[in-house]
C-alpha cells in the first residue's frame, strides 16, 4: 500500500508533504507524491517546476521514505482524477493541503480539498499550512 499525497508549490503543499513523509515513515509505506495540470493548459500555476518535484521526492528519501512523484494530467475534474489514482495506487491514507478561502471564493470556485473530503473512499489527512490538521 501508499500514502498519496496531493502536491502544489504552496505552503499548504508544502504542509502535506510532511505530514505524507511523516505518515508513510510511521506506516512503513511508500508515498506517492501527486502533481497535477489542466490537460492543454498553456499555464497552470499549481504545476511545479521539475526542481521542486525533485526537492519534494528528495526530503522523502532523507527521512528513509521510498517516493515517486507523477504528474497525471487531467481534464475535467482534478479531485475526481485524484480520488482515481488513490484507488488504482490502493493507498491507504490521502494526505492533502487546505488553505484559507472565504465563503464567497468557495461558492464561487468550489473546494478540490471538500470535495476529496466528501467522496474519498478510504482516510484522509487534511493539513494547514501553520502545521495544525484534522482527520476524516
Amino acid at each position: 500500500m501508499s500514502i498519496i499525497v496531493g502536491f502544489v508549490p504552496t505552503p499548504a503543499g508544502e504542509a502535506a508533504l510532511t505530514a505524507g513523509i511523516a505518515e508513510a515513515l510511521l506506516r512503513q509505506e511508500e508515498l506517492v507524491i501527486v502533481n497535477s495540470a489542466r490537460q492543454g493548459a498553456l499555464v497552470d500555476k499549481s504545476v511545479a517546476p521539475e526542481d521542486i518535484l525533485a526537492e519534494a521526492a528528495k526530503k522523502a528519501a532523507d527521512a528513509g521514505v521510498a517516493a515517486r512523484v507523477i504528474q497525471p494530467p487531467y481534464q475535467h475534474d482534478l479531485a475526481e482524477e485524484f480520488l482515481d489514482v488513490a484507488r488504482e495506487i490502493d493507498a491507504s491514507l490521502i494526505v492533502i493541503g487546505l488553505r484559507h478561502r472565504t465563503q464567497v471564493g468557495k461558492f464561487i470556485l468550489g473546494s478540490h480539498a471538500q470535495q476529496i473530503l466528501m467522496q474519498a473512499d478510504r482516510p484522509v489527512l487534511a493539513v494547514k499550512a501553520d502545521g495544525g490538521s484534522f482527520k476524516d
